[in-house]
């Protein structure tokens, strides 16, 4: 296997591990504030011990999040050498920002919120609640400035030549805010409420199962199906917004995502296969849908992938195609179970039925699913242009690395976040059968 295909795979592997707990601790965030308020509200023991619970929760995540992310900068000076000369006045901004605005802001005020309870105020405790949500939503923010300027670069220009190529920036405000970053922000956002609040509804779920904190688990899971319910909904009209701007500034990325090879009117498939080689796809479509939610009109023709070089198309099937249908049906899915489950909050105040209760407890998976196709999309969608339009991946890779040295280091690193995620499965799963300390208890 080439260097560059064994750069790729260890990016992805790393990145794919670091991207379970990021939108853990962002949604964790919000259901943080919301119990933290609650309490200092009615100042109600059910509610502070609820929210002493969910940070010790929220901090072994944080943990784990930083831990598992350290690797992915160190690659881009290793792996990606050309790519970081590239555009490492570009990439370094964002990335700063990152660690000053919002890094150490939520580490910071996360400290105040592990030892200092019943040392400073409920208000100053509660203001480090949002402060340490603040700093997760923040600290995605720039992370998708850096990543959608590689989709949609703006506000640069190219200096030198050759080997010393590079990109500068231009207009700083324009970096930032591309074409693409408050789609792509928005989108990565809501669906990270709804990844902490599948865990949140999945824990409490279980709870209700075993008969166990019910005082507790009752009120937890009325909040998580509301956020479920708004999360989900919200999620569908960032992701219509998202790819209509896909559909704008990268519309060989939306036909690799339908499946769509000729120029004509795009439906939506229910099911389907691409198969790029024969240039068609074998799919059950309802006809013109696409086209009506792009365009208002189901008769608007959508590029299709013969309009663009055969050279510049992504892999279709498998890792576009295939990840996007999986993206949508899971979406629908999560509009599906709010509803029900305010239906069940209604008729049975969550005491069953069973099965119900039991997807619950295993459906906090999915959003982890949806979250690594929706990065694949977005990363394969784009090849084979590491920098869109600009630097290609296979022009961006690192030369003076070997295939054996990437080797050891994937294989390391794989051993590496596996026995890590083992540990940080232990932990959790203990502190979920110790639960919140009794409302009993004084």
């Amino acid at each position: 296997m080439d260097v560059e295909m064994l750069a790729r795979i260890q990016f992805a592997v790393t990145i794919g591990f670091h991207f379970l707990y990021p939108p853990l601790s962002i949604g964790l965030g919000l259901f943080l504030i919301i119990l933290q308020y609650n309490y200092m509200k009615t100042g109600e023991k059910l509610w502070g011990n609820l929210t002493r619970f969910w940070i010790k929760i929220f901090a072994l995540i944080f943990a784990v999040g930083v831990a598992t992310g350290i690797v992915m900068e160190f690659q881009f000076g290793t792996n990606w050498e050309r790519y970081s000369r590239f555009v490492g006045d570009v990439f370094g901004s964002p990335l700063a920002a990152e660690g000053v605005f919002a890094f150490f802001l939520e580490s910071t005020f996360l400290g105040v919120l592990l030892f200092g309870w019943n040392k400073v105020k409920p208000r100053t405790h509660f203001i480090s609640t949002i402060m340490v949500a603040l700093g997760a939503h923040l600290s995605a923010f720039w992370i998708i400035v850096a990543n959608s300027w590689m989709q949609t670069p703006a506000g640069y220009h190219i200096v030198g030549e050759g080997a010393n190529m590079r990109a500068e920036i231009t207009d700083f405000w324009a970096m930032v805010f591309n074409p693409s970053t408050i789609d792509r922000y928005t989108h990565t956002i809501v669906a990270a409420w709804l990844t902490g609040a599948f865990l949140f509804f999945a824990i409490n779920a279980y709870y209700m199962l075993k008969n166990k904190h019910k005082d507790m688990a009752r009120p937890s899971l009325k909040i998580a199906t509301v956020i479920i319910v708004i999360a989900s909904l919200l999620q569908l009209a960032t992701g219509h917004s998202s790819s209509v701007g896909v559909a704008k500034n990268q519309p060989e990325k939306m036909a690799a995502f339908l499946g769509h090879f000729e120029t004509r009117p795009a439906g939506i498939h229910l099911f389907g296969f691409a198969d790029a080689e024969k240039e068609e796809t074998w799919a059950i479509e309802i006809p013109g849908f696409i086209s009506l939610l792009m365009y208002g009109d189901p008769s608007v023709p959508v590029k299709g992938l013969k309009e663009f070089p055969k050279e510049n198309w992504p892999p279709v099937n498998l890792f576009v195609y295939q990840s996007y249908h999986w993206m949508v049906a899971i979406g629908m899915f999560f509009i599906a179970f709010g509803f029900f489950s305010l239906f069940v909050w209604k008729k049975y105040n969550f005491e069953r039925p069973k099965w119900y209760l039991w997807i619950g407890v295993v459906s906090f998976i999915l959003p982890q699913y949806a979250n690594q196709v929706g990065w694949i999309n977005a990363e394969v969608g784009r090849q084979p242009w590491i920098v869109y339009k600009i630097l290609r991946t296979s022009e961006a890779f690192s030369t003076v690395v070997s295939s054996g040295e990437i080797w050891f280091s994937l294989i390391m690193f794989t051993l590496i976040y596996i026995l890590m995620f083992i540990l940080f499965a232990y932990i959790l799963i203990k502190k979920i059968k110790q639960g919140p300390e009794p409302v009993s208890v004084n």
